[in-house]
């Protein structure tokens, strides 16, 4: 099983919470005052992280969704 982070800019305001829970999955562009996703499927080992930093998010901008390979 693996976990795939969706991710909608549009709704991103720059709080930059989900780069603060999860540097692995997430990364900053200070142009467009935005988060960036990073890597969008994982495995199990960042799923806390991936979890987190979706909980974080006051804008709502990230989901995640369970895969099978």
């Amino acid at each position: 099983m693996s976990l795939h982070v969706i991710f909608e800019p549009a709704k991103c305001q720059g709080y930059a919470n989900c780069l603060i829970e999860a540097p692995e999955i997430w990364d900053f562009d200070e142009d467009e005052n935005r988060a960036v996703l990073r890597q969008d499927m994982l495995d199990d080992t960042l799923r806390a992280k991936a979890e987190a930093s979706a909980r974080c998010c006051p804008a709502q901008a990230i989901s995640i969704e369970e895969r099978t390979p």
